[in-house]
């Protein structure tokens, strides 16, 4: 009998092993992460989610190399991230991660085109490559008139857009997404979560972190954290997740 060749998983590109994250405050020891462990492979939308205080925030700045945990194991791309100094961890993040933030992070005097370019300067790219690169990236965020305007004139929708394109332009493994719509009213946030869920469909990794589960329902698994802990780690509305919980209490209120 035939049997269909089994499919080899897509590669790891954030692997968490057991991560803590202490903190002294006094003389209370708070653990911000609390034992987390989870992989995140290639092609994965994946949100992280959780209420002030449940340790998304501190998940956050170790997958993006800010931080290092404690004890235990954070591997982005299949590289101990604990074992690196500031600049290894620097050089790092530089050439895997792209970042989007809640406030863009835009730099007014300069214009899209500039600000697209700017950490691609930092990376020492040369200025051909680097126009390139950014304007291929605005393009895709549907930007390629506005090369030339600066970030004042552009809607919260098109300056977020801004900065999806200077992610995208690093060509990163695993874009970061920091409440992306945080600034930005609902049918724009909806306009930008769109956008991220067709380059998910592009192939794109991303990880997406988020207080509300309404946001994290766009992504296709949820990791929920509370106190610290993974309290739930599977598809967006499965059963356990943060948006079936919303529902159930919705329907008993």
């Amino acid at each position: 009998m035939y049997e269909t060749p089994a499919v080899s998983p897509a590669p790891s590109l954030i692997e968490f092993r057991d991560v803590y994250k202490l903190y002294q405050m006094g003389d209370e020891t708070v653990r911000a992460v609390d034992g987390v462990s989870f992989t995140i492979r290639k092609g994965e939308f994946a949100a992280i989610v959780g209420q002030s205080g449940s340790g998304k925030s501190t998940c956050m700045n170790i997958i993006g190399c800010l931080d290092i945990p404690t004890s235990g194991q954070y591997l982005l791309g299949g590289e101990d991230v604990g074992q690196m100094n500031d600049n290894q961890l620097a050089a790092l993040r530089n050439r895997t991660l792209g970042f989007i933030f809640q406030q863009y992070n835009l730099i007014p005097k300069l214009n899209v085109l500039e600000n697209v370019e700017l950490p691609l300067l930092y990376g020492g790219v040369r200025t051909s490559e680097r126009a390139r690169r950014a304007q291929a990236a605005l393009e895709r965020a549907g930007l390629s008139s506005k090369l030339q305007t600066y970030p004042n004139q552009l809607s919260g929708g098109q300056q977020q857009r801004v900065s999806i394109a200077r992610a995208l332009a690093g060509d990163p493994s695993v874009i970061l997404a920091d409440e992306p719509t945080g600034a930005l009213d609902s049918k724009t946030g909806r306009e930008v979560l769109h956008f991220l869920e067709e380059l998910h469909r592009q192939g794109n990794t991303i990880v997406l972190i988020t207080h509300d589960n309404s946001i994290a329902a766009h992504a296709q698994r949820i990791i929920r954290l509370e106190d610290g802990k993974v309290i739930y780690d599977g598809p967006s509305g499965g059963k356990g997740s943060v948006v079936q919980a919303d529902e159930e209490s919705e329907g008993t209120a």
